[in-house]
């Protein structure tokens, strides 16, 4: 598992661990965190070092990957689009290279429902135009296309699960979204609650075309996306076929809904001031997962509350934890 010691991918190997499938992880660590992979092995490295996916791939006699490991903040990507490019394309073209040389030919890649842009209708089904409205959401997309290319040219199957928004912590709170590097607007939101840092979150945006005027996200919980990458993995083992399958919840909540289930959860208001609309940000966008639960026998069992509940434990006991 690349990526393996970021957010979702620390949820997804916990997962895969206590289903009994053995995991070997490879992240670099700039962003992820050591201790977040728990009990499996993990190896400190690149995606784009070939010799190190190619000695990972023999030493442990790898059969398929899920792939995480990727920039993903759209406000960045569109201040320093070469960043993104170069690690979210050239550095998975490399990978790719490397697993086709160790002869390993099923992948599960972290997509996005980002590829859609604003989508003319909604909820947005997997048929819907491919409208990237950022740098990092065009990676997503251009990876996607080069997949389908590996298939035809290597015998490359994979899944892109195209996530909607990630959020929320384990049940146990023992793993969750480590806020000094997101920019997702929940931890955000919660830190901005908690530590006052930001003294007032920034809501991009009250003029979209949109019920409250704020933007419309669906926001999947993370054990729950997890538990998909299972049944993506599981579909390929079957012999199943390139595909790219929608992951989320089918409900689109609002960037003011989502304010509202935090100071629900915590009692107290979140500071925020109104600011301008962000470049790249899509108007409104939510799954139709009817695909996911046809294909992969998978959906979303919990709901915003239930999202928004789990990530503020978490955070909280990172607070309240003694140094």
């Amino acid at each position: 598992m690349t990526g393996g010691a970021g957010y979702i991918g620390s949820h997804t190997v916990r997962a895969l661990h206590e289903a009994g499938v053995p995991v070997v992880v490879v992240d670099s660590l700039e962003l992820g965190r050591a201790d977040a992979v728990g009990p499996v092995d993990l190896v400190v490295g690149d995606i784009a070092d070939g010799a190190v996916i190619r000695q990972v791939c023999e030493d442990y006699q790898v059969g398929a990957v899920v792939h995480f490991a990727a920039y993903k903040n759209v406000g960045e990507s569109m201040t320093d689009p070469g960043k993104y490019l170069r690690n979210n394309l050239t550095g998975t073209i490399n990978l790719l290279e490397a697993l086709t040389a160790a002869g390993v030919d099923e992948i599960v890649f972290s997509s996005s429902c980002s590829v859609y842009g604003t989508p003319a209708i909604v909820p947005v089904d997997e048929t819907a135009a491919i409208a990237p409205e950022s740098v990092y959401a065009q990676t997503k997309a251009t990876m996607e296309t080069l997949l389908d290319w590996y298939c035809r040219t290597k015998g490359v199957r994979s899944v892109s699960l195209r996530y909607f928004n990630a959020a929320g912590a384990s049940a146990d709170a023992v793993i969750g979204e480590d806020w000094t590097y997101s920019m997702n607007l929940v931890p955000v939101a919660i830190r901005s609650l908690l530590i006052g840092e930001p003294a007032e979150l920034t809501v991009f945006g009250d003029d979209y075309p949109t019920p409250d005027g704020t933007c419309v996200r669906d926001y999947i919980h993370v054990d729950d996306l997890a538990a998909a990458h299972l049944r993506a993995l599981s579909y390929l083992a079957a012999g199943g076929v390139t595909t790219a399958v929608n992951v989320g919840t089918g409900t689109g909540s609002s960037v003011r809904e989502v304010l509202a289930a935090i100071e629900a959860v915590a009692g107290r208001p979140v500071p925020h001031r109104i600011g301008p609309r962000r470049e790249g940000d899509p108007v409104s966008t939510f799954a139709d997962p009817r695909r996911a639960r046809e294909l992969l026998g998978w959906e979303a069992t919990r709901d915003l509350a239930e999202v928004v509940g789990s990530a503020y434990r978490w955070h909280l006991a990172q607070v309240n934890e003694p140094e």
